[in-house]
């Protein structure tokens, strides 16, 4: 599929003509970028604005110890990174390629030119990056005041809903994540050890909230969410 078909995929500029698209298919190349590859380090100063074509990506930041704190997945349709006049919110988190991934990248001058041009661009990046604070923020209250049991139930929701699938799930009733995570990928998200993520998904599978696998989840959305609403 060529680029414009792309372009006109991304949330961004869903409300854009084709001769429009056009003009910005000019201004931003697209880059391939493999599974599990840094599409942003910040230690590297890159500043950028990336369009997210094909994919999914990992925002994470790292500790001086090296521990990983996983701040969100992002599917296509997405925009991440960093320009002198724009930050969508990330500062100083290393973005990861969690498939093989098209992006579409811009920089400064072109993106504030398309802002310029096209205003219904810019009052579409005001409601996605005010959405993003709003998740960001409710994720650190729940990662603030909540145990870890009810931290694992309300990602999984949440992951469940963004990448879920009910096509190829072991049992009716329950939701795939599309997603290839680990105990540990999951303890990232939440703040948590490891050993105390798996307990928790232990007492979760027997009580039938989820059904795991080897690095496979799906998750009872109905049940899970009674369990938050009932928290």
């Amino acid at each position: 599929m060529d680029k414009l078909w792309y372009l006109s995929q991304i949330n961004l500029f869903e409300a854009l003509p084709m001769e429009d698209l056009q003009k910005i298919d000019a201004m931003a190349p697209m880059s391939t970028i493999p599974r599990g590859a840094l599409i942003i380090d910040p230690t590297q100063g890159n500043r950028n604005l990336y369009l997210l074509k094909r994919g999914r990506v990992r925002l994470f930041k790292m500790s001086e110890e090296g521990k990983q704190l996983t701040l969100g997945l992002l599917g296509k349709g997405n925009i991440f990174g960093e320009t002198e006049s724009l930050s969508t919110g990330l500062g100083s988190a290393y973005v990861e390629a969690l498939d093989d991934s098209l992006v579409c990248i811009l920089g400064k001058a072109d993106f504030e030119a398309i802002l310029v041009k096209w205003p219904q661009v810019a009052l579409k990046m005001v409601a996605i990056l005010t959405q993003r604070i709003r998740d960001a923020e409710e994720l650190l209250e729940t990662i603030a005041f909540r145990d870890v049991r009810y931290r694992v139930v309300y990602l999984l929701a949440k992951l469940a809903q963004q990448f879920g699938s009910t096509t190829d799930v072991p049992a009716s009733g329950y939701t795939h994540v599309d997603l290839a995570l680990s105990h540990y990928d999951l303890a990232t998200m939440i703040g948590a050890t490891r050993e105390s993520v798996s307990a928790a998904l232990s007492q979760l599978a027997k009580e039938g909230v989820v059904l795991t696998g080897r690095r496979e989840i799906a998750v009872d959305l109905p049940q899970a969410k009674r369990l938050i609403d009932d928290a």
